[in-house]
Protein backbone atom coordinates (compact mmCIF):
# COMPACT_ATOMS: atom_id res chain seq x y z
CA UNK A 1 0.00 0.00 0.00
CA UNK A 2 1.27 3.27 -0.85
CA UNK A 3 1.67 6.02 2.20
CA UNK A 4 0.75 9.13 2.06
CA UNK A 5 4.01 11.86 2.29
CA UNK A 6 2.54 15.16 2.30
CA UNK A 7 -0.75 17.25 1.84
CA UNK A 8 0.33 18.17 -1.67
CA UNK A 9 0.19 14.70 -2.39
CA UNK A 10 -2.86 14.15 -0.80
CA UNK A 11 -4.32 17.04 -3.01
CA UNK A 12 -2.92 15.89 -6.40
CA UNK A 13 -4.32 12.22 -6.01
CA UNK A 14 -7.89 13.02 -4.81
CA UNK A 15 -8.51 15.21 -8.29
CA UNK A 16 -7.67 11.94 -10.04
CA UNK A 17 -10.71 9.91 -12.15
CA UNK A 18 -9.71 6.28 -10.72
CA UNK A 19 -11.28 5.68 -6.72
CA UNK A 20 -8.64 6.70 -4.00
CA UNK A 21 -9.39 5.13 -0.60
CA UNK A 22 -7.57 6.78 2.20
CA UNK A 23 -6.85 4.27 5.15
CA UNK A 24 -6.47 6.33 8.33
CA UNK A 25 -4.27 4.13 10.69
CA UNK A 26 -1.08 4.67 13.58
CA UNK A 27 1.26 2.12 14.76
CA UNK A 28 0.20 1.85 18.07
CA UNK A 29 -3.42 0.84 16.82
CA UNK A 30 -4.51 -2.54 18.10
CA UNK A 31 -7.82 -2.57 15.85
CA UNK A 32 -5.56 -1.10 12.76
CA UNK A 33 -3.33 -4.34 13.44
CA UNK A 34 -6.18 -6.72 12.90
CA UNK A 35 -6.91 -5.27 9.36
CA UNK A 36 -3.21 -5.32 8.20
CA UNK A 37 -3.00 -8.93 6.78
CA UNK A 38 -5.98 -8.97 4.52
CA UNK A 39 -5.18 -5.42 3.23
CA UNK A 40 -2.88 -6.83 0.52
CA UNK A 41 -5.26 -9.19 -0.89
CA UNK A 42 -7.71 -6.31 -0.90
CA UNK A 43 -5.57 -4.71 -2.86
CA UNK A 44 -4.67 -6.87 -5.61
CA UNK A 45 -8.57 -7.58 -5.55
CA UNK A 46 -9.86 -4.30 -6.43
CA UNK A 47 -7.69 -3.01 -9.11
CA UNK A 48 -9.92 -0.41 -9.92
CA UNK A 49 -8.75 1.41 -6.77
CA UNK A 50 -5.74 2.89 -5.10
CA UNK A 51 -5.30 2.88 -1.42
CA UNK A 52 -3.00 4.86 0.69
CA UNK A 53 -1.83 4.86 3.76
CA UNK A 54 -2.26 7.70 6.17
CA UNK A 55 -0.61 8.03 9.72
CA UNK A 56 -3.02 9.83 11.60
CA UNK A 57 -0.43 11.31 13.75
CA UNK A 58 1.17 12.39 11.12
CA UNK A 59 -1.52 13.83 9.26
CA UNK A 60 -3.53 14.56 12.51
CA UNK A 61 -4.86 18.51 10.86
CA UNK A 62 -6.09 16.36 7.65
CA UNK A 63 -7.89 13.94 9.98
CA UNK A 64 -9.50 16.95 11.36
CA UNK A 65 -10.12 18.38 8.46
CA UNK A 66 -12.20 15.20 7.30
CA UNK A 67 -13.81 14.54 11.00
CA UNK A 68 -11.63 11.21 11.17
CA UNK A 69 -11.64 10.49 14.79
CA UNK A 70 -11.55 6.76 14.77
CA UNK A 71 -9.08 4.16 13.65
CA UNK A 72 -8.86 2.52 11.55
CA UNK A 73 -11.32 4.66 9.02
CA UNK A 74 -11.74 4.79 5.13
CA UNK A 75 -12.28 8.02 3.00
CA UNK A 76 -12.65 7.43 -0.28
CA UNK A 77 -12.31 10.59 -3.55
CA UNK A 78 -12.72 10.58 -7.19
CA UNK A 79 -12.33 13.22 -8.98
CA UNK A 80 -12.09 15.66 -6.09
CA UNK A 81 -15.35 14.66 -4.71
CA UNK A 82 -15.64 12.24 -1.52
CA UNK A 83 -17.49 9.63 -2.35
CA UNK A 84 -17.77 7.72 0.58
CA UNK A 85 -16.22 7.41 4.19
CA UNK A 86 -15.91 4.12 6.68
CA UNK A 87 -15.07 5.86 9.83
CA UNK A 88 -15.57 5.45 13.58
CA UNK A 89 -14.07 4.35 16.77
CA UNK A 90 -14.81 0.41 15.85
CA UNK A 91 -12.91 -2.52 14.84
CA UNK A 92 -13.65 -3.35 11.37
CA UNK A 93 -14.01 -7.09 9.72
CA UNK A 94 -13.27 -7.75 6.05
CA UNK A 95 -16.35 -8.09 5.33
CA UNK A 96 -17.32 -4.43 6.60
CA UNK A 97 -14.40 -3.18 4.41
CA UNK A 98 -15.14 -5.03 1.35
CA UNK A 99 -18.63 -3.96 1.67
CA UNK A 100 -17.44 -0.29 1.39
CA UNK A 101 -15.31 -0.51 -1.53
CA UNK A 102 -18.19 -2.59 -3.24
CA UNK A 103 -20.55 0.32 -2.37
CA UNK A 104 -18.24 2.75 -3.97
CA UNK A 105 -19.76 4.98 -6.91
Amino acid sequence: MKQLESIEQYKEIIQGDQQTILLFSATWCPDCRVIEPFLPELEETYTNVQFYYVDRDEFIDLCADLSVFGIPSFVAFKNGEETGRFVSKDRKTRDEIESFIQGLS
